[in-house]
Order: structure tokens, then sequence, then C-alpha cells
């Protein structure tokens, strides 16, 4: 943020664009003092918060952010195909004032004044056609929000973050560690565990998949592939009786590999 303060006259940029729920990483992107440095220089807030919605608590006109999507096939236990979207003030605005200089998006599945139009029909006016709606989803969607209004939000958000730390317990006590040393950095949905030496981590993800039909997910990059696993606790899934025999099933695709536990 400090160097973000300072004069940049050769960098101006239009939008910043952060991922609050890092999924390659496991890691929560804190979000304070974000946005007034972006409004500062007149840049747009946009966020990421595809593993997070549901899952981690989000306040986006507290963290003044511009444009925020997400996702739904992840603590929303819905089926993937929809993307929740919000544009605030400054971003609309900004649209407005680039239609008003007769500039044009070059993309017609991302033209979002075609999409405000396809949404919203000003004073009567006739609504444009912009795709063909996935109503099986919306219907999805619904039913997925239904849940989550029963069980409360702030329930939804306590249930993520105590699972999550019942999860971290449990990778500690059979002595794992976790990629992110912070707890306060860490995902409640999302978890990254270290490859313990000397263990094949693709043989691991293989043993739980046909041995106890569990699907957890391998490093991603050239820095975490083949060092981490990444293990999902989200939606449905966040529960400690899901953790707990998430770490059994790990703990016995180590052990097939030599590996002892301490607990």
């Amino acid at each position: 943020l400090k160097k973000k303060k300072r004069p940049a006259p050769k960098q101006k940029p239009q939008v910043l664009w952060i991922c609050y729920a890092e999924t390659s990483t496991g890691a929560r992107q804190p979000l304070d003092g974000i946005a007034d440095v972006c409004h500062a220089n007149n840049c747009l807030f946009m966020l990421d918060t595809v593993t997070a919605i549901g899952g981690v608590p989000l306040f986006l006109d507290k963290s003044g952010v511009d444009i925020c999507y997400a996702g739904t096939q992840k603590c929303l236990s819905c089926p993937p195909g929809v993307a929740p979207l919000t544009i605030g003030p400054r971003a609309l605005k900004k649209m407005e004032d680039r239609a008003a200089k007769g500039e044009k998006v070059a993309n017609w599945y991302l033209d979002m004044t075609m999409i405000q139009k396809y949404i919203v029909a000003p004073e009567g006016a006739p609504r444009v056609y912009h795709h063909t709606a996935p109503i099986s989803m919306v219907y999805a969607m619904r039913e997925a929000l239904t849940l989550i209004a029963e069980e409360g939000l702030e329930n939804c958000w306590k249930r993520h973050q105590e699972t999550a730390e019942y999860f971290w317990g449990l990778i500690e006590a059979a002595g794992m560690e976790m990629l992110i040393p912070n707890k306060e950095h860490r995902l409640p949905s999302l978890h990254t565990v270290k490859v313990p030496q000397g263990i094949d981590a693709g043989k691991v993800v293989k043993h739980m998949r046909e041995k106890f039909q569990i699907e957890i997910g391998g490093g991603l990059g050239a820095q975490l592939s083949g060092k981490v696993w990444r293990i999902g606790l989200m939606g449905y899934n966040s529960r400690k009786e899901v953790a707990l025999t998430i770490v059994a099933a790990l703990k016995d695709a180590l052990v097939a590999q030599g590996w002892k536990p301490k607990a």
C-alpha cells in the first residue's frame, strides 16, 4: 500500500483486480486501505470472491469495492453455471462516460452496457437481447440461497471458520503443516497442506480417490506443484465430520508411503 500511495505518473491503471479468496495458495487477501488508494488515483477496485461468497465474511460497501463477481459452486453449494455480479456507482459512471464518448466494447460477451439493458429497461424502453438465461440454474441458486437464509448468513460464516480451525488442528496434531502460517490470512473454505518430505503428492491424491472416493487437488504452478495439496471444506462439506474423514483418509494415504503420523 505504501508503494501504491506514491505518485506514479507513468502508471495510471483504470482497474485494480484482487482475488479475495486465492484458491491456488489458500490465502485470504486483506482488503483494508486498498479502496482508498484506488479511489485516490481514479482507479476502480474489482474483487474476485468466487471461493469466499457464503463462507467468508464479506462487506463490499465497507471495503469500497466497485465491481465484484463470485461463483455459485463453492460455499453456496450450488451447481456451477451462474456468476453473481455487482457493479457499484463509480463503475456505472465509468460505463456511462465511456458510452457518452461513443466508445464501444469490442466484445459482445463482455459488454456490460448491453447486459445492463438486458436486465433493466429504463423508462419503459424495450429490453435488449444479450443471451439466453440459464433458468434452471436460477432456480438452483434460489434454493441454495434459501438454505443459507434458513441457517443464517452469520451462522454459515461461523460454521466455515469453526470447521477450518478444527481441520487445522487435526493436520497439525498429525505432524503436518499448513502453507499459510498466519491463521488470519488463511481461507476457511480452501486449505493448502504442505506435502511432507519424501512423499509423492500425486500418489496420495490417487490413493484417496480410488480407496475412499475422496477428491483433493494438487498444487498449482511451478512453485506449488507437488508441494501442497488443496483441500476444499466449503458449503455443505464444511462440517467437522467431513474434516475428520478427510484427514483420516489423508493419513492412510501417507502411511501407505511409509510416513509416520504423530497422532
